[in-house]
Order: C-alpha cells, then structure tokens, then sequence
C-alpha cells in the first residue's frame, strides 16, 4: 500500500495562504508583475496569513540579476513572510565571489549577463582579461547582495507541502536531505513515482507548462528564455497556478 501525500489530497495550512513562485533568473519584469499580481490576490482573499515562497535561481541569464536581488532584499527587509530559498545559481555566484573560476557554473551559465547588470562585462577571453574583469565585478556587487545570498535557506514547509529548488532525494526523511541534492538533483527525483510525507514544489528545470505530479509539482517555466513565470497557489485544499508573460 502506498504511503505517503498526493498532491490531490495535499493541504497547506489552515488559514494560510502560499505562494511558489519558480526560477526568476534576472527577469525583474516578471518578478515585479509576479508580485504585483500576488498582492491583488491577498488583497481579493484577505486571508488570516500568507507567505510568498521563491525557489531559487535569482540571477544569471536574464537581463537584471542585480534588479532581482533587490527585489528581494527590499521585499524580506519589509516583511519576513517573504521567504526566498537558494538555488545552485545563487550558490554558483557566492563561489565565484570567493574564488573566480572561468569554466565555472557561473561564468558558463549565464554569469556575463549578471556581470553586465552590474554594469561590468566579465570578459573570458584569456586568463589575465577574465582575472582583472572578475576583481571588478566582486568590488561591484554589494555586501548586502553577498549577505543575503548567503543567509537563504535550502527548504521551507509549510502544511503538506514541501518546498526546495531542485528536489529531494528518495528514500531519505526531508529533514535528512542533503542540501547538494536539494540544489542539484534531477533524474532520480524526477523518474520517482511514490509518495512522499509531503508534497515536493520545485523548479530548477525548466518546462513547458508547470508540471503537476501526484508527488511533485515543478513551477520553472524557463521565465529567461519563454517570458513566463510560474507559481503555485495553496490555499487550504484549494490548489492554483498564477502566470505571468511578457
């Protein structure tokens, strides 16, 4: 007998009302529509409390990393209900801060458009351009950018619902998840069909549409690349997508 929570069953908490929202990746412009959106909506429902939940992977690729970033600095500082966890972007740009790699995840995946938000262009055509370009951007970013970035926390729950970037491991509890995987993981999450104790909300690869699963529910709808953001609605029992295009 299968044990476990689907997502048909799946509540949030009595009272509360949740908001998932999935990989920003620099679109400022979704981000910000996202949140005007999401305000209407409490606004609409009034509930008893709320919280807004992003999964991760707030820069690289898109135009205005850095615009995110502060989004999401002023939004925490105003009011703690948001909530923002890492993702392996975010944790990519610390570990390039500490220690610049050119063939890094950073500088391969999308960290000359971060750079360029910054108003600096990572230049990776030889070792001593990349090594003069790289000390650049570190002076340019901010210390509240690097303070927040590293003070996000791998997972959230809150009712049946469990929330992470990438995933989580099957077969481990959720409060034995190794936080690379939560970050990382890919096929062995995606290809596992049984229940877990909680519902998995996610992103970290991109889709089409959001995908819902009996066990999981993946809200990166590639917003860098497609124009869409994606998020997932809990409000009780009741369960919604809110999209925004551009």
């Amino acid at each position: 007998m299968a044990t476990g929570i689907s997502y048909r069953d799946a509540r949030g908490p009595d009272g509360t009302l949740l908001y998932a929202i999935g990989d920003v990746h620099g679109r400022l412009d979704l981000l910000a529509e996202m949140h005007a959106r999401i305000a209407a909506d409490i606004m609409r429902l009034r509930p008893a409390d709320w919280r807004i939940i992003h999964l991760g992977d707030y820069i690289d690729r898109g135009p205005n990393s850095r615009g995110v970033l502060e989004l999401l600095i002023r939004k925490t500082a105003s009011d703690g209900r948001n909530i923002s966890l890492v993702g392996n972007h975010d944790v990519g740009f610390l570990d390039f801060l500490a220690e610049p790699k050119p063939d890094g995840l950073f500088a391969v995946y999308g960290g000359v458009q971060t750079a360029q938000s910054y108003g600096v262009k990572l230049d990776l055509s030889d070792m001593a351009r990349f090594g003069k370009s790289s000390r650049v951007l570190g002076a340019a970013v901010p210390r509240s950018h690097r303070e927040f970035l590293q003070t996000l926390k791998f997972s959230a729950s809150f009712g049946d619902f469990f929330f992470c970037h990438a995933g989580i491991r099957p077969g481990v509890a959720l409060d034995a998840q190794d936080p690379q995987d939560l970050i990382w993981i890919r096929d062995d999450f995606h290809r596992h069909r049984g229940l877990y104790t909680k519902v998995v909300v996610h992103g970290h690869t991109p889709v089409p549409e959001p995908e819902l699963r009996a066990n999981r529910v993946n809200v990166d709808t590639g917003a860098f690349a497609s124009g869409k953001l994606s998020a997932l609605v809990i409000h009780g029992a009741e369960k919604r997508l809110l999209t925004v295009e551009m």
